[in-house]
């Protein structure tokens, strides 16, 4: 049986590869290549478009710190000494509780979807880091329809205020420019998202419609693991 082989854009590819550098940058404090790759990269100047302004911000950001400066930085703003300037939990921007309902729910859509948490993380799955790794994921092997439910039930409604809050964290600076790029990212994918919900059918798994029977339907699991 000849195997479909799914076409990616190029703006899809490109949506999975900076979902996977946001992952990067919030699961753990970048090391000297990932910091490398950033003061490195090619950003095709814009005027007067944030996401223009994020990149070279990044850019400029990566060449300014020391690997052992920006952990430090991250230990402040995500771990602190018993806690944190900022918990990147989606249950914590959505109730203002950890692993609270909406945990549980991602973990039931996860598994569905075919992700499973690697042996060795503790962190919840609900971690910013994973569901920026699942989106990408997503963009590049799922239909849209489950690209748009995704983002609608575990994302879209509190990215943007994650993005706010880790701006304004004390401790800041390398992570600013984090902040600034996940905010102007995430305002281009509401876009995106708000053009594909326009053109799914109502009736379609993953409308708004269909979310509350969606859970009854499997795709075909991956090896998909998370990594936060």
């Amino acid at each position: 049986m000849t195997e479909l082989v799914r076409e990616i854009s190029e703006n899809d590819q490109l949506r999975a590869d900076i979902y996977q550098i946001l992952a990067a940058l919030l699961r753990r404090h970048p090391n000297a290549d990932l910091l490398a790759f950033l003061a490195e990269i090619e950003v095709e100047a814009e005027e007067g478009n944030a996401m223009t302004d994020a990149w070279l911000a990044l850019k400029a950001s990566a060449t300014k710190y020391s690997e052992e400066q920006l952990e430090d930085e991250y230990f402040k703003i995500f771990f602190g000494v018993g806690r944190g300037e900022v918990l990147p939990y989606a249950s914590w921007f959505m109730t203002g509780s950890l692993m609270d309902k909406p945990l549980a729910l991602l973990r039931q859509d996860l598994m569905q979807l075919g992700f499973a948490r690697e042996d060795d993380v503790k962190e919840p799955e609900d971690h910013v880091a994973a569901l920026c790794e699942v989106m990408g994921t997503l963009i590049l092997e799922a239909p849209g329809y489950r690209q748009l439910a995704f983002y609608q039930r575990h994302i879209g409604s509190w990215i943007g205020r994650f993005s706010d809050t880790l701006a304004k964290t004390p401790s800041a600076e390398f992570y600013l420019s984090v902040a600034q790029l996940a905010k102007a990212f995430f305002e281009t994918e509401a876009n995106e998202f708000e053009q594909l919900s326009l053109d799914i059918p109502v009736n379609c798994p993953g409308s708004e419609a269909a979310q509350a029977t969606d859970t009854d339907e499997k795709i075909e699991p991956t090896t998909n693991e998370l990594a936060s």
